[in-house]
């Protein structure tokens, strides 16, 4: 039988996905806003806290006047879903990207043919990077309000936090696609 010289359709849905969602989950983890504290008292009304889970910035509104590395005051870095997103994203991005690199090695690198089990391995392992990005974002989603601020301010959701809710769902719906290369090694034998 003769090699086709096609790259299965879910093998390419799983590697245009994925490094989309590493991008978004890249820029959800480095980026300070994964919460908004507005309307804080005894401060301007334009003033606005982001806070994500490395940094705490400092904005005023009207004039664009931005300052990071703000004391932590209320004990927000102590929290445990501030913790636990501190240790799972970064472990999910270094996941992810030895998941590309297995990836790129099952899906046609330098041969007529994909290797499937190793694409099903990769995707296995992509879909592990963004379970463990999903798991925080959660977390923190669900805690948002119990995490500490000052009394009568408001608290919102920051861009972040979707940008890594986002960047997870890419991951696994990319890591799915690829997983699905084992139906075709299961196939073969």
């Amino acid at each position: 039988r003769l090699p086709s010289m096609r790259t299965p359709a879910a093998m390419v849905v799983g590697l245009v996905l994925c490094p989309c969602g590493l991008l978004l989950t890249l820029t959800g983890t480095l980026s300070p806003k994964w919460r908004q504290v507005s309307r804080v008292p005894d401060q301007p009304m334009d003033v606005v806290w982001e806070q994500g889970i490395w940094d705490i910035c400092w904005e005023r509104q009207s004039t664009h006047d931005r300052l990071c590395g703000q004391a932590d005051e209320l004990g927000y870095f102590e929290q445990v879903p501030v913790r636990v997103a501190q240790g799972l994203m970064p472990s999910s991005l270094v996941l992810t990207l030895v998941g590309l690199v297995v990836a790129a090695l099952g899906v046609r690198c330098w041969q007529p043919e994909p290797r499937h089990l190793v694409a099903g391995v990769a995707g296995l392992v992509l879909l592990l990077s963004g379970l463990m990005s999903l798991v925080p974002s959660s977390w923190y989603t669900q805690e948002l309000w119990a995490l500490p601020a000052a009394s009568g301010s408001t608290l919102s959701v920051g861009y972040s936090l979707v940008l890594s809710y986002l960047g997870s769902c890419l991951e696994i719906l990319g890591g799915l696609a690829l997983a699905l290369s084992f139906h075709h090694c299961c196939k073969e034998r």
